[in-house]
């Protein structure tokens, strides 16, 4: 497919390997693209039309927007950035994931939320405010022996984890927030520290792969290794990533998924704005020509779309 007179927003902070992979696609079938910061976006009612300024799109909003990044902040700022992706969504403009997409994935209490209800198999997880519940929590469940994973509510690329075997593990409130999300802890089987994220786009597994871990954290960023996985081989994995997608009503995910000891197969999490440059290392599918195609095809509207032959 080609376009002419196509302008997205590519949201991102650090466009980097991700971003010059999605400019080169999108340059590929006629559609120009700009990186933008939502840290520069704003609201202004002053001036004719719908009041949204995206910078570099000055004479009219662009026509789609691909989120890569929603920079963090204070609440306030992290809840306008979020403001401009729903009101472009509002206004026609297609955003890809939107808003209440990342919401639901960059919480992990909501999404966990979101599984549980869909009936998705997940490890056991609690979420609470007070230190004495996550303090009771904790001396409950590791009385027989077993360890919960401690993580921050928002956070990524396995930044801020910890095991926590007894109750005095439990740091003070302020060094996640005031809030304890606590995840049961997935002892490895005779494989060793390793999962598996399997690559999402419109309900579909595109690609996965094996990380395995230089200790019990399995993302690329902390070391892991990669290792291609064929999913018409292995069914469940494909079947229950795309389930979580439906679930969260998600455009594109990375979803990752671990087995515990008894063969199970559990959603870890979902990451609605998900890297892929490990998984593309060991995949043949050109992941961004994937997400630029679905995004053009099935999200932007026809009337943004000027085709020629």
């Amino acid at each position: 497919m080609t376009t002419q007179g196509t302008r997205v927003a590519i949201f991102t902070d650090d466009p980097g390997w991700h971003g010059a992979r999605l400019r080169d696609e999108f340059a590929a079938r006629g559609v120009e693209s700009k990186f933008v910061s939502l840290k520069q976006c704003r609201f202004d009612f002053g001036m004719p039309g719908h009041g949204i300024v995206v910078p570099g799109f000055d004479d009219r909003p662009p026509d789609g927007a691909f989120v890569r990044g929603v920079p963090g902040g204070t609440l306030e700022q992290v809840v306008l950035r979020l403001d401009v992706l729903h009101a472009l969504d509002d206004v026609g403009v297609p955003v890809y994931n939107d808003g209440r997409a990342i919401e639901r994935t960059v919480d992990k209490a909501m999404t966990s939320f979101r599984l549980a209800h869909a009936g998705i198999a997940t490890p056991d997880t609690w979420v609470a405010e007070s230190r004495q519940e996550a303090l009771a929590i904790v001396a409950r469940q590791t009385a027989g022996g077993g360890e919960l994973v401690l993580k921050p509510l928002f956070g990524s690329q396995g930044e801020g984890l910890r095991r926590v075997a007894h109750p005095g593990e439990i740091p003070a409130p302020e060094e996640y927030d005031g809030v304890y999300y606590l995840q049961r802890y997935v002892e490895p089987g005779a494989a060793g520290w390793q999962d598996w994220r399997v690559f999402v786009v419109c309900n579909r597994a595109l690609a996965a792969m094996a990380r395995r871990g230089k200790s019990w954290i399995n993302n690329v960023a902390q070391g892991a290794s990669c290792e291609a996985v064929n999913l018409s081989a292995n069914g469940e994995l494909a079947d229950l990533a795309e389930r979580a997608c439906r679930a969260l009503a998600m455009d594109y995910a990375g979803v990752d998924l671990i087995r515990d000891r008894d063969g199970r197969l559990l959603v870890v999490e979902v990451n609605g704005i998900p890297a892929w440059k490990g998984l593309q290392s060991v995949s043949r599918e050109n992941i961004a020509q994937c997400l630029v195609d679905d995004f053009l095809l099935r999200r932007l509207p026809r009337r943004a779309l000027h085709s020629v032959a």
